[in-house]
């Protein structure tokens, strides 16, 4: 199949499909004499893969592992995929964290604030983020 059909089968841009070549995360199976790109079932799933992977949150690196592992599942262990994944959950937790306290502070910010009419020189959402006082939680 030809990069138009891959990305009508797999849902991902042809312009998405080539960087992913482009970064060794997919590659055609073959190229024509006119040097189009001809792909396979196998690099369909392999589309997929990086796709459903990419919904995950995983980065283009930990993709690239785990499509080795993928690729070359009698060479390596099930403990590889989850010592990746537990590693995601972790950066996932945090980023969560961080955006829950992001959270907070707009609440507090938007909470405090009049939303008034008049001159914004006596905004508290502008002064807290001018002066970073205790509304935003600090320098």
């Amino acid at each position: 199949m030809k990069i138009g059909d891959l990305e009508k089968l797999s849902g991902i841009s042809a312009h998405t499909l080539r960087y992913y070549e482009k970064e060794g995360l997919l590659k055609p199976s073959k190229r024509g004499e006119n040097n189009y790109r001809h792909y396979s079932q196998d690099d369909l799933i392999t589309a997929k893969f990086i796709k459903r992977s990419k919904a995950c949150g995983f980065s283009l690196s930990e993709t690239s592992s785990l499509l080795a592992i993928k690729n070359d599942k009698s060479h390596h262990v099930c403990a590889e995929a989850k010592q990746i994944t537990g590693v995601k959950v972790k950066e996932i937790e945090e980023q969560i964290q961080r955006l829950k306290q992001m959270q907070a502070t707009l609440i507090q910010l938007e909470r405090y604030c009049c939303g008034g009419e008049e001159s914004a020189e006596f905004c508290t959402i502008i002064d807290a983020l001018e002066n970073g006082n205790d509304i935003t939680g600090g320098e």
